[in-house]
């Protein structure tokens, strides 16, 4: 089973460039994140013709995340628990089934950017990574396999960055928000990435500045792994040759392949 994540950046805007790659990548789930839409007009149909199921949590103009499933999407759920009066629309979860009747957790998330520092965007930043932990903590008592997928808007460390001076002052780079992560992996999480190598993949090249060309890109969409889905990763890729495709996001897809 394929499971992948990835920020599309505007669902509207990015449509054909998304089901190109599903139609060439075929993955069995996908997380989703930014797709700008609310859950109405999202244009499901178009996914549906290609095989999946499409549940969504979505939002006008920005942020809001969706799941696709070629297995039927169950017990799905719609926000990150904590927080009764969050609005954003960043967490989604749903329980798929593999071709081998092992059944896993895909949780999808759009962690909040954090920016700038000194105002209050980097203190919900970190609020909103204490309710991860929180929901991550109690979810391994399941003993469930889950898979913590999305868009965190966290660089782990210095091979995952062109330039730790570009960074010093952004909430992505910031000793808090890696802090957090570490925490997140300090439960048992693994980094499915880092699990198959320890090289420098990117997975976002900013639109300003010839990033792409220049190679000048980060890490911050990632595939966690609770233990008992870490058991069972086989491989994992970072497809950024979509990166240079017509109209693309800034963001491209991380695929992990499983024995489920």
């Amino acid at each position: 089973m394929q499971i992948a994540t990835w920020n599309i950046n505007g669902v509207k805007a990015r449509l054909e460039t998304a089901l190109a790659w599903l139609e060439e990548a075929s993955p069995d789930v996908v997380c989703f994140q930014e797709i700008k839409s609310e859950d109405a007009p999202f244009p499901r149909e178009r996914f549906e013709a290609l095989g999946y199921q499409v549940e969504t949590h979505g939002q006008k103009g920005f942020n809001g995340v969706a799941l696709l499933s070629k297995t039927p999407l169950e017990d799905v759920t719609r926000g990150l628990p904590g927080d009764d009066g969050d609005v954003q629309a960043r967490f989604i979860t749903g329980r798929v089934t593999g071709p081998g009747g092992h059944t896993v957790r895909v949780a999808g998330l759009y962690l909040p950017n954090g920016n700038p520092l000194g105002t209050e965007k980097f203190p919900y930043k970190l609020s909103w990574m204490e309710r991860l932990l929180a929901y991550a903590r109690e979810a391994l008592e399941s003993e469930e396999p889950l898979v913590l997928a999305g868009d965190y808007n966290v660089i782990p460390d210095a091979r995952d960055l062109y330039s730790e001076n570009a960074w010093t002052d952004d909430a992505l780079y910031q000793p808090e928000s890696r802090a957090a992560l570490r925490r997140l992996e300090a439960l048992g999480f693994t980094d499915a990435i880092r699990a198959a190598s320890d090289g420098q993949h990117y997975t976002f090249w900013d639109y300003q500045g010839g990033c792409w060309p220049k190679n000048h890109g980060i890490r911050i969409d990632h595939l966690m792994l609770s233990p008992q889905l870490a058991d069972q990763l086989v491989e994992v890729r970072v497809d950024d040759h979509v990166r240079g495709w017509e109209k693309p996001s800034d963001h491209v897809p991380v695929v992990g392949r499983f024995t489920l």
